[in-house]
């Protein structure tokens, strides 16, 4: 892997922290008006970036470019996409992969940039295809004859939050009579509430894990099996796995059939693998999960368009990077104003903040400059009843991406005081868009909005499987751009395997206790013990 700069080595770093001194002030009314908002436009894929409300002009703009042109971004993505190596620390013990969750999507083309991967793709596309038509032909049934109506997710982290951001988020093109549900925490309340409010014999089994040993994921599927056993089923004509070739869970005699994911696809990057795919096959339909990726690859297409006024994922990382390294805004609230995605803020939590929750560069090498942002959010219009009241007036500096789309999804409204409900919902979204950057000024101090706080619009047709796609696309590689520019590997997840570490040393402790009521690891884990015993979870 060739050596990148890190952000504060770009010649471009100290020419932005000038014009960040005298950015442009968006409560006044000599900078935002009419013609910048006309003008600060960039599209791709289906979607619309409406950037006039950010603190930025033609100079700034000019300066990201450079930024993106020396921190070599789209080469970057390119080498990405084409399979180099980019999940690896040099020097240090790495995981040392490629990634191509890319690849996945990237099928239809006859030429694509990493052909054994695409290939691996294809071929799972195929397996899935002719399991879907099984089931719709009822020539794959329960041990009664009858079809299955509903399908269980078990998984966690990227195997849970993409994969159900994506099917609440195109409920509306659901397949009739085909149900889904998820479980992916521990706590037992999680999945005992799921199981009472299915039908077991008619209900598959989807068990989601790469290494086929994920803790959590492993007890709920137990959990589960269990009670497919206690009411006199067989999980084997239940249970399908997604999960690495050869691992514990590629097995025949205990599943029913065997997807498979590639350790060249992240977690949090792999709700368009089958990681994603089986379960959106059979809730959406094969067609609607093909266009999701149709609508992935389209976006894939467009970030890598050099010029940033051209490439959406590009240019809403620059903004970013610019709001928060340059600015000093250290969150982002992504806020959709669709309910279809509520479970999507969620996701890009995990893949923004799990990628580049970094501190040190892809030498090892502590970092001088902030790295990913504080993500989250919630549908609108509900959180203009919730937390907006901060956004607008208070002392922190939040900047917003909006989501909003011009038609809603099931096509139904109705018309009160001279407007649809959709009329409304957008209405209200590029008001908080105009509210908060440019404020309003008055006499009373608490109705005083001081405004010039960023905002950005992202906006498309409908919400749709190609557009959800897209989406999705579009965040995984602003994402993986800011990541390249701040010079850290956007694909381990270090801080995860630690909790992992020091939850199993407590399990040990509790094991052990049971079997023997004079064990004491106060010695071998003294500080382990004592929260233990803190905590009260230890015999009295």
């Amino acid at each position: 892997m060739p050596t990148y700069s890190n952000l504060d080595q770009l010649a471009a770093f100290a020419s932005l922290r000038h014009l960040a001194r005298k950015a442009p002030d968006l409560s006044n009314p000599a900078t935002l008006t009419a013609e910048r908002l006309r003008t600060y436009q960039a599209h791709g894929a289906g979607f619309d970036l409406l950037y006039g409300c950010q603190r930025l002009d033609e100079t700034i703009l000019d300066s990201l470019q450079e930024l993106a042109d020396q921190g070599r971004a789209v080469e970057q993505f390119m080498a990405m996409k084409q399979g180099a190596v980019m999940n690896r620390i040099k020097g240090w013990p790495s995981e040392e992969r490629q990634v191509l969750h890319t690849a996945c999507r990237d099928v239809f083309s006859p030429t694509p940039h990493a052909p054994e991967a695409s290939g691996q793709a294809r071929a799972e596309l195929e397996k899935l295809a002719a399991f879907l038509k099984e089931l719709a032909s009822e020539s794959l049934t329960n041990t009664q004859g009858e079809p299955f109506t509903d399908l269980l997710q078990i998984g966690i982290g990227g195997s849970d939050l993409g994969p159900r951001a994506l099917y609440h988020a195109l409920a509306a093109h659901g397949k009739k009579g085909r149900r889904i549900h998820f479980i992916s925490n521990v706590d037992p309340d999680d999945g005992l509430a799921v199981l009472r409010h299915v039908d077991l014999s008619r209900t598959l089994v989807n068990v989601v894990s790469k290494s086929g040993s994920t803790l959590e994921t492993l007890t709920n599927a137990e959990l589960v099996r269990a009670a497919y056993t206690q009411a006199g089923l067989d999980p084997s004509r239940h249970f399908v796995a997604v999960t690495g070739q050869g691992s514990p869970m590629d097995d025949p005699q205990k599943y029913l059939r065997s997807f498979y994911m590639y350790d060249y696809i992240g977690g949090r990057y792999s709700a368009t693998s089958m990681v994603g795919g089986v379960m959106l096959g059979f809730g959406l339909g094969y067609d609607n999960f093909e266009e999701i990726l149709r609508g992935a690859v389209a976006m894939d297409q467009a970030a890598e368009e050099r010029d940033i006024r051209k490439n959406v994922p590009l240019l809403l990382a620059l903004l970013g990077i610019w709001n928060h390294n340059f600015l000093g805004h250290e969150t982002l609230a992504v806020l959709p104003y669709s309910q279809a995605l509520l479970r999507f803020p969620a996701h890009l939590q995990q893949c923004d903040m799990e990628s580049n929750g970094k501190s040190c560069n892809r030498l090892g090498e502590p970092l001088g400059y902030q790295t990913g942002p504080i993500v989250w959010g919630e549908p609108g219009t509900n959180g203009q009843h919730a937390f907006y009241q901060l956004i607008h007036q208070g002392t922190t500096i939040i900047p917003v991406e909006f989501i909003g789309f011009r038609r809603n999804q099931y096509g139904g409204d109705i018309i009160i005081k001279g407007s649809s409900s959709q009329e409304k919902l957008t209405a209200n979204l590029l008001a908080q868009s105009l509210a908060l950057a440019a404020g309003q000024k008055e006499t009373n101090p608490n109705r005083l909005f001081s405004g010039n706080r960023p905002n950005a619009i992202l906006m498309a047709e409908q919400l749709t499987p190609y557009s959800m796609g897209a989406l999705l696309a579009l965040y995984e590689a602003k994402i993986v751009f800011q990541g390249f520019l701040w010079n850290i590997n956007s694909f381990d997840q270090e801080g995860v395997q630690l909790g992992k570490t020091l939850a199993n040393r407590l399990l040990a402790h509790m094991t052990a206790i049971k079997s023997d009521n004079s064990y004491d690891g106060s010695s071998s884990d003294p500080l382990g013990w004592a929260l233990l015993q803190a905590s009260g979870l230890l015999p009295k």
